[in-house]
């Protein structure tokens, strides 16, 4: 509850309030709901509670040892008084470097005033300081799949008391190629774990991937099944592919709120970022080749207002929770629509509004038109203004509605 105060919550977002009892009670979950609703701590709060007070609530998995886990004195006890177990007793994993950071950010900052621990693994960086926060068996990792099967054959983890696992962002794990990771991990976990799964847009593949892993869980879902805010307004401008450089640099040195340019590839971000650069428009670049110290520093710039524009490929539409993020920009129509919504969910979120603009050549139009229909989401598309023989006019844009 301090920490509630600190960080100035007063109320649950839907998807909390439907969550926690769940999660409280220790039944398995799936939980769907739009990009920027609160997931995180829908999870992250009532387990802490579990954690600091487990005698309070659900039943508790048995210790490898076939033991019951101590039960406390008193549930309502002083978090202080309760005694440090030498357990790690949750496991999150989360598709990418960045959204376990701000997973394990987020933990820190709601646990801040218990004697609860964790550590965030995942790579880019040394992996000792991880290996001895497996190996002290902190209450809660944070992990990428990857970098966590790693330690697992190094022999630092000890995961035979956990009680909870999280999967967050499922449906990315499975754009990325990482179920198998996945199902790896889960195989060397307690069968009486508690397994949530968490994910802004529910298909056919991430339910067939839960039954795999879960046992009878309840499905919650909140808001539109493909996870949009409806605080989102979306455009496209219509253009030839040779004119968006300069009507990116346009739109931008107008001053507007901080933006994040999505494009494909990380090489398309450099000369992006560069070309931005030279018309005057200061940006950060966020890929995969950039190293971890690059893309932290990248992170923390644009967070903290010392560029307003981030030029960044798809490993920035998880994880990136940032306040104000006024617009997002798909430089070209994405090609998978899971793609369109965790991109244009970096703004719009906490129920403040956002913009979602996508710059679109003729030819793209029909992949635009598929978006839309699949996720029933009106698009004002606009014909961009064609310069004008005589300098300083320009003709009157043209508007019209992408037909479903």
């Amino acid at each position: 509850m301090q920490a509630l105060a600190d960080h100035q919550f007063v109320r649950t977002t839907p998807v909390q309030s439907a969550v926690f009892p769940a999660v409280l009670s220790g039944i398995d979950l799936v939980g769907c709901a739009e990009t920027g609703t609160g997931k995180t701590a829908a999870f992250l709060l009532p387990i802490l509670q579990r954690l600091l007070h487990p005698d309070a609530h659900g039943p508790q998995a048995p210790r490898a040892d076939g033991t019951e886990p101590a039960a406390q004195a008193n549930g309502h006890a002083h978090a202080a008084a309760r005694p440090r177990a030498q357990a790690t007793r949750v496991l999150i994993l989360a598709p990418t470097r960045e959204l376990a950071l701000q997973i394990e950010e987020d933990f820190q900052g709601l646990a801040y005033h218990t004697p609860l621990a964790g550590v965030a693994v995942y790579g880019g960086v040394a992996a000792g300081p991880q290996d001895r926060g497996l190996r002290a068996r902190v209450d809660v990792v944070v992990a990428t799949p990857g970098r966590l099967l790693d330690h697992m054959n190094g022999g630092a983890v000890h995961f035979e008391d956990l009680e909870v696992l999280v999967l967050d962002e499922a449906d990315r794990m499975l754009d990325m190629g990482f179920w198998p990771d996945v199902r790896r991990i889960v195989s060397t976990l307690p069968t009486t774990r508690q397994t949530l799964l968490f994910s802004a847009t529910m298909s056919d593949d991430v339910t067939r991937s839960a039954s795999q892993i879960m046992r009878d869980p309840k499905v919650i879902q909140i808001g539109r099944t493909g996870g949009l805010a409806t605080t989102i307004t979306h455009t496209a401008h219509v253009m030839p592919p040779t004119e968006k450089i300069a009507w990116l640099a346009n739109f931008l040195r107008r001053g507007h709120e901080p933006t994040i340019i999505f494009v494909r590839t990380k090489r398309w971000a450099d000369r992006l970022a560069r070309r931005l650069a030279a018309a005057n428009v200061r940006c950060a670049t966020l890929h995969a080749d950039r190293t971890q110290s690059q893309r932290i520093a990248a992170v923390e710039g644009f967070r903290g207002g010392r560029f307003k524009v981030l030029v960044a490929t798809d490993i920035a539409a998880r994880g990136l929770d940032i306040e104000n993020i006024g617009h997002v920009i798909n430089y070209e129509v994405p090609g998978i629509v899971d793609t369109y919504v965790h991109r244009v969910g970096r703004t719009g979120r906490a129920e403040a509004t956002g913009n979602a603009i996508t710059l679109t050549s003729p030819e793209e139009l029909p992949a635009l038109r598929a978006i839309e229909k699949a996720l029933k989401l009106p698009i004002d598309v606009h014909t961009a203004p064609v310069p004008s023989a005589e300098p300083g006019r320009q003709a009157a844009p043209r508007e019209h509605r992408v037909a479903g």
